[in-house]
């Protein structure tokens, strides 16, 4: 179980940094862009941790496709981006995905 909590905290933490990304203004803002470096930096030892159990393929999923709907949702919160209904779709199929590969897949966990 601990190792889901690493992926939580990967995905999480790279959500922040990628947010913060956009603030940092080409690397010009140092607050936002040290928040860049660390939360990457979080993000992958995270990452790193949950693959000791995790399948890569598994994680990596989840951690992309999470991850897309979060910063979907955070820019949409933060920076006023708007979706429309194809995008909406898509997204709606990453998320069918991530449920299909961690409720019906017989890949194992470690």
């Amino acid at each position: 179980m601990k190792h889901w909590l690493f992926l939580l905290v990967a995905i999480l933490t790279e959500v922040i940094a990628t947010s913060a990304l956009k603030a940092s203004a080409g690397f010009s803002r140092v607050l936002p862009s040290l928040i860049v470096v660390i939360g990457y930096a979080i993000s992958f030892y995270a990452m790193s941790l949950a693959l000791e159990a995790i399948p890569v393929g598994i994680a990596y999923a989840v951690w992309s496709g999470i991850g897309i709907v979060l910063i979907t949702v955070t820019a949409w919160i933060l920076y006023g981006q708007r979706l429309d209904l194809w995008a909406m779709i898509g997204i709606g199929f990453i998320i069918v995905g991530v449920i299909i590969l961690n409720l019906l897949s017989k890949v194992e966990v470690h």
